[in-house]
């Protein structure tokens, strides 16, 4: 157990660090989920507007610090591929 107030202090800031970043990777999930979806349909005008909106969102995961920004390219030039072949 923490004894320093320091260390108590540095417990409560990365419970709520965790909380806020979990909803922000389960945002950014939900939007891929949604360029997914529309892939897996065939659909490429919802793919397409999907994809739109989920850059800027994972965009701003590199941004917050939540995703490595190097997975970000890798994931949006992986989805972008896809909705470009259909």
């Amino acid at each position: 157990m923490a004894n320093t107030p320091q260390a108590r202090k540095r417990i409560r800031r990365n419970e709520k660090r965790a909380e806020i970043n979990g909803s922000r990777l389960s945002r950014i999930r939900s939007f891929v989920k949604k360029v997914e979806t529309a892939l897996a349909e065939g659909n490429k005008d919802e793919a397409a507007a999907a994809l739109k909106s989920a850059q800027p969102e994972m965009a701003r995961g590199v941004a917050r610090g939540v995703l490595h920004k190097n997975t970000v390219a890798r994931k949006m030039s992986r989805l972008s591929k896809r909705v470009a072949a259909l």
